[in-house]
């Protein structure tokens, strides 16, 4: 699909990282945010001085077109996107590599792969895209295996039906946001999900993370657009009924969405499609006062209107990313049936019932571009791609710029949000650095928000590591302890168990464990994710 080259330390294409004017103006605004930061960029070292040993398994003959040993590869599959991951690689610190990479084409190379790994002792860590940012794909899995391999998916990445009487397709697990867009789009459809890793991560790995999409409201997680699911795990594979609902005991495509790879590897699933948007109306409305754009949103949560964005950015978020000295809420409908104009008049009005202001006259669109932005939405919109480029260029030159993301109910979230400001500037404090705390929502429900928050703050080169995992011990145990989530849409992997275990209540991790017995009983897929291995270290 692409003549471009993906980095095998940091976020995207090489040919599309910052360049030197995007870098300069990335220092100058950071400068001026936190004066006194050391800016020094440092570079990723070598591949070679890594000194990645040879693998410790031999794959067999008939698996060995598909089997790949290359250090580049195999560094490439050793870490996720989230800030330690870029981080430790540009520090030349990634102690965990996989003895190979594997890429399945078929499922039935998917089962002779795992037969081969179970009878061989050898751990299989499901990739995806490897986008995760919470360890859920570094094979950190001990010395309890004979070797370590890295599934990648992304050679089964095609649309095998489309059902448009029921608007689903069967697609396979390893296609890649864009290239899944791509086929459908000559059918008229949309699966219409679009987290912002989307262009690096696939539809498998969405399932297995019960991910969250760029929508605020109504179908918002993957969840709710999955019909039914093909698994193959060790034990054999299962395939779920496709059926719009059911009442049929505890659901079988729960079981598996959010599991992480460590029940199974999804290798194909019926997704529910849309008609693709006609109809589209953007506004930016300014909040003077936080709190009132937060009553606004609530308001709006509330209302049934449904908007397609409705993302609430605080003072310091707004200004990082929007240039705006005051909160802003980024606002949006679109419809495939209809024109959304009185679903946008109403929303301005409750908004104005709050306080909000617009700052320019919403923008309306009948045709099937997306114009309908405000000029703020598009200042916003565009540094929200660029984030994770930026997030990278950033963390080379010794700023801790990360996020972690909850969801709480409305009747907690002043609690939540002040219970977070002061765990992380107090443990920014203790770790001796300066920064900044930033909240955003991502999505809102009618019972509650979705709050996602970011650091930035500059660090110490050689050892933003150690100070982002002091934050961020910090920032989880004040989520966890005001109500909220440890995650709504980034995963549990391995960074976040010590919250998990915590949330989750003990008889379920139980039935969990057991399930894993059945269908994984050699314990070789994705130890260590969302419970303990099934074998001592």
């Amino acid at each position: 699909m692409h003549s471009k080259t993906r980095s095998w330390w940091g976020w995207g294409y090489v040919e599309d990282a910052v360049t030197a004017e995007e870098r300069a103006e990335l220092t100058r605004r950071t400068a001026a945010l936190l004066p006194g930061a050391d800016l020094t960029v440092h570079e990723a070292p070598p591949v070679a001085s890594f000194g990645v040993g040879a693998s410790r398994v031999r794959a067999p003959r008939a698996l060995a077109s598909i089997v790949s040993e290359d250090v580049r590869d195999r560094l490439a599959h050793s870490h996720g996107q989230a800030f330690r991951d870029v981080v430790r690689a540009l520090l030349g610190r990634l102690p965990h590599v996989p003895d190979l990479v594997v890429r399945p084409a078929s499922q039935e190379q998917v089962v002779d792969v795992l037969d081969w790994c179970t009878g061989a002792d050898i751990a299989v860590i499901p990739f995806g895209g490897g986008s995760s940012v919470v360890g859920g794909v570094e094979p950190r899995v001990g010395d309890a295996y004979a070797g370590v391999v890295s599934l990648d998916l992304t050679s089964m990445d095609r649309v095998l039906e489309v059902d448009t009487a029921s608007r689903a397709a069967l697609v396979q697990a390893g296609v890649f946001g864009p290239h899944l867009e791509e086929q459908l789009r000559p059918t008229g459809h949309t699966v219409r999900f679009f987290p912002q890793s989307f262009e690096f991560s696939t539809l498998g790995g969405w399932l297995a993370t019960r991910a969250g999409g760029h929508f605020a409201t109504h179908l918002t997680h993957i969840d709710d657009l999955t019909e039914a699911v093909r698994v193959i795990t060790p034990s054999g594979a299962v395939t779920t009924r496709r059926l719009p609902g059911s009442g049929a005991g505890p659901s079988p495509d729960r079981m598996f969405l959010g599991s992480e790879g460590s029940l199974g590897v999804i290798t194909e699933a019926w997704v529910r499609l849309q008609e693709r948007p006609r109809w589209r109306a953007g506004a930016s409305v300014g909040f003077a006062d936080h709190d009132a754009g937060v009553r606004a949103v609530r308001a709006l949560s509330q209302s049934g209107l449904n908007p397609a964005n409705c993302r609430l950015l605080d003072p310091m978020e707004a200004l990082i990313n929007a240039g705006s000295p005051t909160a802003v809420l980024v606002l949006g409908f679109e419809s495939a049936d209809h024109p959304v104009h009185a679903w946008m008049e109403r929303a301005l009005e409750l908004c104005r019932d709050h306080g909000g202001t617009l700052t320019e006259p919403p923008r309306h669109t009948g045709t099937a571009d997306r114009s309908a932005r405000t000029a703020a939405a598009d200042a916003w919109r565009s540094s929200f791609m660029r984030m994770p480029y930026h997030r990278d260029a950033l963390a080379a030159q010794g700023m801790i710029v990360e996020t972690f993301e909850t969801a709480c109910t409305w009747d907690r979230f002043d609690s939540l949000r002040a219970a977070v400001d002061e765990a992380a500037r107090d443990a920014m404090r203790q770790v001796g650095v300066v920064g900044v705390v930033t909240c955003r929502f991502t999505h809102v429900y009618p019972d509650g928000p979705a709050p996602y928050f970011g650091i930035y703050a500059a660090g110490e080169w050689g050892k933003t590591v150690e100070q982002w995992d002091e934050i961020k011990q910090a920032v989880s145990e004040a989520l966890i302890s005001s109500g909220g989530t440890i995650t709504h849409h980034h995963a549990v992997g391995r960074d976040h168990r010590p919250w998990y275990d915590r949330q989750r209540p003990d008889l379920f991790g139980s039935a969990l464990r057991a399930a894993k017995t059945v269908l994984d009983p050699a314990g070789i897929l994705n130890p260590g994710v969302l419970i303990d291995p099934l074998r001592d270290h």
